[in-house]
């Protein structure tokens, strides 16, 4: 009964892991806010979920615009009443050649995965001080704990992400507003369709999403899995540079 008429706003909803939120969190209860550039996969979201019953609302735009975001959180509130719970999903992927590097590449990536996420935030944050309560809710990366060959832009984003929200979580201590970092691996989403490098413990999405829910009904502060590859990021961070280079020259999972 957790997500029983909580009311939920997701970004990055209209594929992958927000999609897959949206319809799990709807078909629970939950009365979900749906945001993504894409408004034709938003309109057939909230279709699917009222047709079971569900409650869901379209909210299109892009989270690199705080105005627009700002708007979407109000006309949520607006349809459904305050917001217990954001999700900040949307995130994008890409190769980042360091002897090419395209610095507009790198801060679209930072935009969507970062800005977008602070966006997100600042439209719904305020509300819940004043009502004392509510959730936040960051889709990071195991890529966040230590950079990947080939990744720099993700992985610096991720990394951002995570920290952005550490801090949040220590300034919101006391408040009623509880703050979840997810930091899971490889997972079978449009990301990662269509590479040729071999992703170790590639998660199913229903799988991974299932993990996400439960980590978010128990409000844990940070959770990273699957846990095999959690492991091996972890002990990573205490390895010597000079060895984890070496290891992770010869472990690119990007072509």
């Amino acid at each position: 009964m957790f997500w029983k008429e909580k009311v939920v706003l997701i970004t990055g909803a209209s594929s992958g892991i927000g999609q897959a939120l949206a319809l799990k969190l709807g078909e629970r209860g939950a009365r979900v806010g749906l945001i993504a550039r894409r408004s034709q996969p938003l309109d057939e979201i909230v279709s699917k979920l009222e047709a079971e019953a569900g409650e869901a609302i379209a909210l299109p735009g892009d989270v690199r615009d705080a105005a627009a975001v700002r708007a979407a959180a109000e006309r949520l509130r607006s349809q459904f009443g305050t917001i217990d719970i954001l999700i900040a999903n949307a995130g994008v992927g890409g190769t980042t050649l360091a002897d090419s590097l395209a610095p507009d590449e790198v801060a679209r990536v930072i935009e969507i995965n970062v800005m977008g996420a602070i966006n997100s935030v600042a439209a719904v944050v305020p509300e819940m001080v004043q009502q004392g309560q509510g959730q936040l809710v960051a889709i990071s990366s195991l890529s966040a704990y230590r950079g990947l060959p080939k990744s720099a832009a993700y992985c610096a984003s991720k990394a951002a992400l995570s920290s952005f929200f550490e801090s949040l979580r220590i300034d919101l201590a006391g408040k009623g507003i509880d703050v979840t970092i997810i930091h899971p691996g490889f997972i079978k989403t449009p990301l990662t369709a269509g590479r040729k490098a071999k992703l170790p413990f590639l998660m199913e999405l229903d799988y991974a999403v299932e993990k996400i829910i439960r980590a978010i009904e128990k409000k844990r502060t940070s959770h990273a899995f699957p846990w095999q590859l959690a492991s091996v990021v972890r002990t990573t961070m205490i390895l010597p540079d000079v060895i984890y280079d070496w290891i992770a020259r010869r472990n690119s999972f990007r072509e």
